[in-house]
């Protein structure tokens, strides 16, 4: 059974018309560290998939400001899964 990571990730790739998203989904999930080769969920994985879409969306946005801000200084758009600033 594919982990809740997973399926969200193969429904992301499979609406943008990638191919075989499933695969595509299972390959990126094991480059970044999050599933082990045989499915199953890395500690990073399982740490990730229990953040559920808005966590890894703040998480990703905080990120990506380079430490300027916090996760929490972020709302999450469902629309767009994107988080952005809070005014």
């Amino acid at each position: 059974m594919a982990s809740k990571l997973e399926t969200r990730l193969t429904r992301q790739l499979a609406a943008q018309g990638n191919m075989g998203a499933r695969g595509m989904a299972r390959a990126l999930l094991i480059k970044r560290g999050h599933m082990n080769k045989d499915g199953t969920l890395t500690d990073v994985g399982k740490e990730r998939q229990s953040l559920g879409n808005v966590g890894r969306a703040k998480d990703r946005a905080a990120r990506y400001s380079g430490g300027k801000h916090s996760p929490s200084d972020y709302k999450y758009d469902p629309e767009t899964n994107k988080a952005t600033l809070k005014k």
